[in-house]
């Protein structure tokens, strides 16, 4: 991986209780405006990964960097001050507010400058047309496919240098998944943004990258440049999961 790197987690360990850990020393790190893929079995640690970076977990060992910056202390919000957005596994959506109402939420950072904030939502309208032309209706009006839309626009309105995204294709109709990943390289082109993806859809997700890690029971099993996973070393990796 490149040495350019924008987010450095080492030796992380991390859980919903104190006493125990679901991440058992991760270490990984995804360089500057690249799309690094985590993949793996079920329970293995990848969206608790995602959920410690952002600060809903606290780290119990272990650091996080952007940068030269340490997060595993902070809250939530201050991590998001930092430049880095989250796209939760569920449509992530205020379904009583309007599109608009919603991309705002997603800027409210930008509260201060008026200015920066209408530059940004007219880019994010001229890059999803679809959210301009519902942008006064209800997000709870809208399909599955455009309500994950509205969650992505929502993050890239602050521009953020690093965008956590999870399970985006989860039980998205085929037709609707090449979509999401279209949106995510929009965000990269857009933005410049980093991207880090935790995806269980993995052959089309594998496409999409520029580096993945494995992980299993809490920790990196291998990890590679993208070209290197093809589908069968992908099958034997998985069986040696499931299997032990």
């Amino acid at each position: 991986m490149s040495t350019d790197r924008m987010l450095a987690i080492e030796n992380v360990r991390a859980g919903y209780q104190s006493d125990v850990d679901i991440l058992q020393g991760v270490s990984l790190a995804a360089a500057a405006r690249n799309l690094t893929l985590i993949i793996g079995p079920n329970g293995a640690g990848k969206s608790t990964l995602l959920k410690t970076v952002f600060g809903l977990l606290k780290a119990h060992a272990g650091t996080i960097r952007l940068g030269e910056r340490h997060l595993e202390k902070l809250e939530p919000h201050e991590v998001k001050a930092s430049g880095i957005g989250y796209v939760p596994q569920e449509v992530n959506v205020f379904p009583l507010l309007t599109v608009e109402e919603n991309l705002r939420m997603g800027g409210w950072m930008l509260r201060r400058e008026p200015a920066r904030l209408k530059t940004q939502l007219a880019k994010i309208y001229e890059v999803f047309p679809v959210l301009a032309d519902r942008r006064r209706s209800p997000a709870g009006d809208l399909s599955g496919g455009q309500g994950r839309m509205l969650s992505v626009a929502r993050e890239m309105v602050a521009e953020p240098k690093l965008l956590l995204v999870d399970e985006p294709t989860a039980g998205l109709a085929p037709a609707l998944v090449e979509r999401v990943y279209d949106l995510l390289q929009v965000a990269r082109r857009m933005l410049g943004a980093t991207i880090l993806l935790v995806d269980q859809n993995v052959e089309d997700a594998i496409v999409q990258a520029d580096y993945v890690y494995m992980m299993n029971l809490g920790t990196v099993k291998t990890c590679g440049p993208a070209a290197t996973f093809t589908p069968e070393r992908v099958r034997d990796l998985v069986a040696e999961c499931l299997l032990g």
